[in-house]
């Protein structure tokens, strides 16, 4: 079986962010103060769209004409 690491950490990046964004909505349902969980959920999307990019460049082929 192929385990590719980066989708493995793709998923686990995506599970985080739905459960920060539970939480997120908890905190403010309670009147609480929400920002170090904002903070933390936009990091972890720039890592994710960091991630995403980078892996589906990587799994392009090259076609590079100046291969050397």
């Amino acid at each position: 079986m192929d385990e590719d690491p980066d989708a493995y950490r793709i998923l686990k990046l995506r599970a985080e962010i739905l459960e920060l964004g539970s939480a997120i909505r908890q905190l403010q349902r309670e009147g609480l103060d929400d920002a170090a969980a904002q903070l933390l959920i936009a990091r972890k999307r720039a890592r994710l769209d960091h991630l995403v990019k980078t892996s589906s460049a990587s799994s392009r082929p090259n076609t590079d004409i100046r291969r050397s």
